[in-house]
């Protein structure tokens, strides 16, 4: 990073992911273009849905702090049910393999994703058998034999 940045949740669009009939939306507060080996996004999970999809890093860590709402995270050791000031880290690992899912009937599930953004990293999709490299060059998906 070379330099301070300030940016504000209230102020940001939201970037709205749609994939199989799920949906959230992802306002980054703190871009790795940005920062360098860091970032920082606000995601706002609709009741019923889950964000990103079951996947673990090799190389980035992550850590969500809740801040509304009831979350239930799918780990290798099981669900995990968090509330809101509840934090949880990630290892870079298949041991630290995620998805969150918002829990509540009626309320909106937000939760800061803060971590690592090092390049390159593969990020793997153990339901799906899939995974992506992420690298300078862009998004790169594949499937895992």
């Amino acid at each position: 990073m070379n330099k301070i940045i300030i940016a504000n949740y209230r102020e940001m669009e939201p970037q709205v992911i749609s994939r199989d009939g799920n949906s959230f939306a992802v306002k980054p507060i703190i871009e790795e273009t940005d920062a360098g080996k860091c970032s920082a996004s606000f995601v706002e999970v609709e009741p019923g849905q889950f964000a990103y999809g079951y996947h673990y890093h090799e190389v980035n860590e992550e850590i969500f702090y809740i801040i509304r709402g009831h979350a239930v995270v799918r780990t290798p050791e099981g669900e995990k049910n968090l509330k809101a000031g509840d934090a949880i880290a990630f290892p870079a690992s298949p041991e630290g393999a995620h998805v969150i899912r918002n829990g509540s009937a009626t309320e909106k599930l937000v939760y800061l994703d803060a971590g690592t953004r090092l390049m390159p990293d593969v990020v793997h999709f153990p339901d799906t058998h899939t995974g992506m490299v992420c690298s300078a060059s862009g998004v790169h998906h594949f499937r895992e034999s």
